[in-house]
């Protein structure tokens, strides 16, 4: 990191570090992580033991834009949530942990959450 980074991806990336230390996904409850960019959010649910993504989800997926139009930044984050339940679900996970990446739980973050709760995952 160079001295003319952003001060806030700085800070960010650190309380990153400090999450990642304490939240491991494994085959049983595999990781639910979330990278939101000023346009876009993307999820994915990973297995840190094989190091594998099972399951993916952003504004950029075909199945997100089949949709249609969404209301907003944060409906779309609900909906990116809903997808990536749904997929989980069909590959057999029903429980995951929450990596939010170093984001503040609110807003986007929050609602990724929420739709993926609301379409039957479990953390």
């Amino acid at each position: 990191m160079g001295s003319k980074t952003n001060p806030s991806v700085v800070a960010r990336l650190k309380r990153k570090r400090r999450i990642r230390r304490k939240v491991h996904g494994t085959p049983e409850r595999p990781r639910l992580t979330v990278y939101k960019s000023l346009k876009h959010i993307y999820a994915q649910i990973i297995d840190d033991t094989r190091g594998v993504t099972l399951a993916a989800a952003s504004t950029l997926s075909p199945e997100f834009k089949a949709l249609g139009p969404v209301e907003g930044k944060v409906g779309a984050a609900e909906k990116v949530g809903q997808i990536v339940a749904k997929k989980a679900l069909d590959r057999g996970v029903t429980k995951v942990v929450f990596d939010r990446n170093g984001f503040i739980y609110h807003g986007r973050i929050r609602a990724v959450a929420d739709g993926a709760r609301a379409a039957g995952l479990e953390f």
